[in-house]
């Protein structure tokens, strides 16, 4: 039995086809693509609900705050004209209370305050959804 040290090894060599090498290098597949779309529409999902949730308390405290500075200038204004806590103020009677000389407005679209008496707090139309003066 003779063995032969020099045995040469040879090892087969496929070729990649050209076509396979231009999509590797350039882009995305789609698969990767649909992944990060689907990551995107989840965390949208997630953060959408909050993002109105904050808006929506942001504009009720805004409201509020609206409604206090209202109330501080019927108290003003019953206490430097003399009047009783029956009177009934109208916005000409408190502008000159507020820092702007304007009443501020709410900051929902359409949404009004009410004056009403100087014992009463002002209100908004609003109201029903949180927007109250305690």
């Amino acid at each position: 039995m003779q063995t032969s040290l020099n045995r040469s090894v040879q090892f087969q060599t496929r070729e990649i086809p050209s076509f396979a090498k231009r999509s590797r290098a350039r882009g995305f597949t789609l698969v990767e693509i649909m992944i990060v779309v689907a990551i995107v529409g989840l965390l949208s999902a997630i953060a959408l609900p909050n993002i109105f949730r904050a808006h929506r308390r942001a504009e009720a405290k805004a409201c509020i705050n609206n409604l206090r500075q209202i109330d501080a200038a019927k108290q003003q204004w019953a206490l430097e004209t003399g009047k009783s806590s029956a009177s009934l103020p109208n916005q000409a009677d408190i502008d000159p209370f507020f820092r702007s000389y304007i009443m501020p407005s709410c900051p929902i679209q359409g949404g009004t305050y009410n004056i009403n008496q100087v014992d009463t707090a002002p209100d908004c139309s609003f109201g029903p959804i949180g927007h109250l003066l305690d």
